[in-house]
């Protein structure tokens, strides 16, 4: 039912409940088994040994569990605990991670209200918010937490603040009159009270029309529970990826046997050699290497204020290509501040960051002193004195105690010098009358020191405009004639025009022996001084940071609950609305499906008076427009849609607990600007972990090819077993761990984000990875057939040179996996984790082939100096041929 189009008669009727009297304990009970407690539901939970099997379904552990059985069928078992280990590792983080996660519905429950004042049986009691029914009559007052959905039947000068809802950044004045507008979002109801919102000011009751999963909050619980939690883009490459090679595995193995078979080779022994050749081809390594590089990742964007929750956020926020970002307290400071004032046909600007009680006053671009323009003076003065609002200053840090727009107007005096202190010392308050949401106005009765009496009124402009018959205008007082009139109205449209929220200040002189006992005989025939035009400002540094995230092609939508015009206004300001940009509300949204949104959704960057339903429905939108989205909110109305998102980013300081457990990401300052630090660590995490498979697999593939080729040519193995598994686990790792902490190249913010589609071998990286793989393969059989030739009875020296020639291919070669380009694009020595690693798998594998204990194990025996400058030239030429094929093609381009 459309309570809200309702009036009391009808409500009453339709809910069948006595607004004097309140329900009948045995109505209770009938309506508690019909509706059920006031309590949001929960979805099924996977238990938590569920939960932590789970962890071992992904392709690539399984693939990994493969090679720990082949591992121990070798007879390796130190191989085959070290995969356990890693196994065990990621299934662990895997669920501790996805526990923290679902904590998302408990946090939303903790926003319910635990106990309200009800009306049973005609009188007024306090009990829990789980008991209340529909039809139940609720009472509450400033700082009460509203405890179901309510439909207001009094209201004395009632705010409430619903920003955890609708995203609106100020407390929305409440009445009781019924709505007319069609289809209205939340933050037009001003006649209805929601679940989990604050009530900042006055006091207020009404009748309960929603309980449970049917309130608003309800509503939002559903969505978080049935919004799908994506898989991300590295997920599923690193899914595709062991696909490949287990495939490559399967096949080499039975290549390699069947050769080897058909050559005269002993079945057994080339059994050994296929499953080691399937080991290598397998990197158990890499899901480790992710997680440690994530995990450093991790670390580094925490000293940039953001905090990750789940590992491969970090990538996933790299490859976004739209951040669809909340307006309030991400994009703007969420604190109101007067930038405008207008008297008498005169404006000025005030500069100044949020609270802070300093800022210098502007009359057309030239600064003046705001205490030599008297009527700028009272328009200080006056609205610092009809004002309950308290600075409160923490060791610099600045905030307000009270409500948001008396804040504004009291930072605006400040400003120009004056305090509340000496103010109270100059003027007496002898009486006031409250802000009420029918007269839109609040009024205080002063006295100064000589005895003069003023009433000094603020209210909405165009209130105060009719009750004043005079104007302070050219620094003197005028009657207020229809020229003047209309001068004010185009004064408050332009504000407007310019998103501001008006507040207008008026006084008058009051006879000293007259007693103003009511509101109605201070507040007429008022002498109007001017107006105070606010706004919830951008974030200083929030323009560039949109700037750069579009150089990287990133394309930032602002998502709001304020009104179109505030909206547009923020958002021109801060250079997301750009030529052929579009705004879209709420309405036009509800008319549309998630197909007829994908129509147009590439062309709209800001999203007006939107609904949580709507932010999903963009999200959905977007993402099956091909987009990697990222969804920032601070709001219990964010939080479906930041679990639905690729990647969901809360705010740490605003930010509610149920937008911080339903995000992967969180920002400790509430910066947007920090988005895009975390952007520019997540693609260099991507672009390392791109580094370290084209190392693994090329030497793998490496590694697989001087096998292959010595078959095929009938020669014996160049590699024995345990070589290869040395090879493999060892002297691969340390490197390709070091490549996870490279430092990000200089263009890596220059670049378009990845196609979400993005094969792992993409960009020429099965390329790199096959030609530089073939060969290290074939330099390896070189120098194997260049030291068998010359002495074929020393098989086990031949086997040794290939085993070093690979290496030291290997470690080589990582060096030029450090730029896409070349081994000349970048200060080799410049990662010094990477120089360190090489030098540490070079004395491992100088131990196996020089150590009289190891040597029997690898099948090594220590190798001639003469025969190292062989190793070492042949070793050279997989990378610096092919490095050097780029850097002539690189010079013939700049000749050309």
């Amino acid at each position: 039912m459309k309570f809200h189009e309702m009036n009391e008669n009808e409500i009453a009727s339709a809910l069948r409940t006595d607004f004097t009297e309140g329900l009948e304990e045995k109505e209770v009970k009938r309506r508690r088994e019909q509706h059920g407690y006031n309590a949001l539901a929960e979805g099924e939970k996977q238990s938590a040994l569920l939960l932590f099997f789970s962890q071992f379904k992904d392709f690539m552990v399984l693939v990994l569990l493969a090679a720990t059985l082949i591992s121990g069928l070798l007879g390796e078992m130190v191989d085959a605990i070290a995969i356990i280990a890693i196994v065990l590792v990621n299934g662990i983080l895997g669920f501790f991670q996805e526990r923290k996660a679902e904590k998302s519905l408990d946090a939303l429950k903790e926003l319910s209200a635990p106990q309200v004042h009800a009306l049973r049986d005609g009188e007024w009691t306090k009990i829990p918010s789980k008991e209340v029914v529909p039809g139940d009559i609720l009472k509450f007052i400033s700082g009460d937490r509203i405890g179901a959905d309510i439909r207001l039947i009094e209201s004395r000068s009632l705010e409430i603040e619903e920003s955890a809802l609708t995203g609106e950044s100020v407390p929305v004045q409440k009445n009781t009159s019924p709505l007319r507008i069609p289809n209205p979002g939340l933050g037009d109801m001003e006649n209805m009270a929601f679940m989990g919102t604050m009530v900042t000011r006055g006091t207020g009751s009404g009748v309960v029309v929603a309980t449970g999963m049917k309130t608003a909050m309800g509503q939002i619980a559903d969505l978080l529970q049935t919004a799908e939690t994506q898989e991300t883009p590295l997920q599923r490459r690193l899914e595709q990826l062991g696909k490949i090679l287990i495939t490559a595995a399967l096949f080499l193995t039975l290549l390699v046997v069947g050769i080897g078979v058909l050559q005269g080779h002993d079945l057994y022994t080339m059994f050994l050699a296929g499953v080691s050749l399937a080991v290598a081809a397998i990197p158990e390594g890499l899901p480790a290497i992710v997680t440690v590089a994530l995990s450093l990742g991790v670390q580094r964007m925490i000293r940039k204020n953001a905090i990750v929750r789940k590992l491969p956020a970090v990538e996933t926020l790299g490859c976004a290509s739209v951040i669809c970002s909340d307006k309030t307290g991400t994009m703007t400071q969420n604190k109101m501040t007067v930038t405008h004032l207008w008297s008498g046909n005169k404006t000025w600007t005030v500069d100044g960051v949020g609270y802070s009680p300093t800022g210098l006053f502007f009359h057309d671009d030239k600064s003046v002193d705001p205490q030599n323009e008297k009527s700028l003076q009272q328009l200080l003065t006056f609205g610092m004195l009809c004002n309950h609002a308290e600075m409160i200053d923490k060791d610099g840090e600045y905030a307000i105690d009270g409500d948001p727009t008396e804040g504004a107007l009291l930072v605006a005096a400040m400003k120009a010098g004056y305090r509340r202190e000496n103010l109270l010392n100059q003027f007496e308050i002898v009486n006031e009358f409250p802000f009420d949401s029918q007269r839109k106005m609040m009024s205080m009765i002063v006295k100064d020191n000589t005895g003069r009496k003023f009433a000094v009124v603020k209210g909405a402009p165009d209130v105060l405009i009719g009750l004043s018959d005079s104007i302070l205008w050219d620094e003197r007082q005028q009657r207020l004639t229809k020229d003047l009139t209309s001068k004010v109205q185009g004064a408050i449209d332009e504000l407007a025009g310019n998103a501001l929220r008006t507040i207008a200040i008026a006084f008058k002189p009051i006879p000293q022996n007259t007693v103003v006992l009511h509101e109605n005989e201070a507040e007429k025939d008022l002498v109007f001084i001017g107006l105070q035009g606010m706004i919830d400002p951008p974030r200083p540094e929030v323009k560039t940071a949109v700037k750069e995230c579009r150089d990287a092609g990133i394309k930032t939508v602002m998502i709001t609950g304020d009104h179109v015009i505030t909206a547009k206004a923020i958002a021109n300001q801060l250079g997301i609305l750009t030529k052929g940009s579009k705004v879209l509300d709420g309405k036009a949204l509800s008319e549309m499906s998630v197909s007829e949104l994908e129509d147009i959704v590439d062309d709209v960057s800001v999203f007006a008076r939107v609904s949580p339903e709507h932010k999903l429905k963009i999200v959905k939108a977007l993402q099956n427009r091909g987009h990697i989205v990222a969804m920032t909110g601070d709001g219990v109305n964010d939080a479906p849609a930041i679990k639905a998102a690729d990647i969901g980013v809360a705010m740490g300081i605003t930010g509610t607990d149920v937008a911080k457990e339903a995000s992967s990401l969180v920002l400790l300052d509430d910066n947007f600007a920090t988005i895009k630090a975390a952007i520019k660590e997540g693609r260099n995490i991507y672009e390392n972990i791109r580094k370290f498979i084209r190392y693994l697999l090329a030497s793998n593939v490496g590694e697989i090819l001087v096998m292959l080729f010595a078959m095929i040519m009938g020669l014996p193995l160049p590699l024995v077993p345990i070589q290869i598994l040395w090879v493999n686990l060892v002297t691969d790792g340390l490197p390709a761990m070091a490549l996870g902490l490279d430092q990000p190249e200089e263009d890596v913010m220059k670049r378009a984000p990845r196609h979400p589609k993005e094969g792992v071998f993409a960009r020429g990286l099965g390329w790199k990875v096959v030609s530089r793989g073939f060969l290290i393969g074939l330099m390896t059989l070189f120098a194997f057939m260049i030291v068998y030739n010359r002495n074929p009875d020393d098989l086990v020296y031949a086997q040794t040179i290939a085993f070093t020639t690979l290496v030291m291919a290997q470690l080589i070669h990582v060096f030029d996996c450090r730029s896409e380009k070349s081994i000349f694009a970048r200060n080799p020595f410049e990662n010094k984790y990477l120089v360190w690693a090489v030098i540490s798998s070079l004395v491992m594998v100088l131990g196996v082939i020089y150590s009289p204990v190891l040597q029997p194990i690898f099948h090594t025996v220590p190798i001639l100096a003469v025969d190292w400058l062989l190793i070492l030239g042949l070793s050279a030429i997989p990378t610096f041929l092919l490095a050097g094929t780029f850097f002539a093609r690189k010079t013939k381009r700049n000749m050309i």
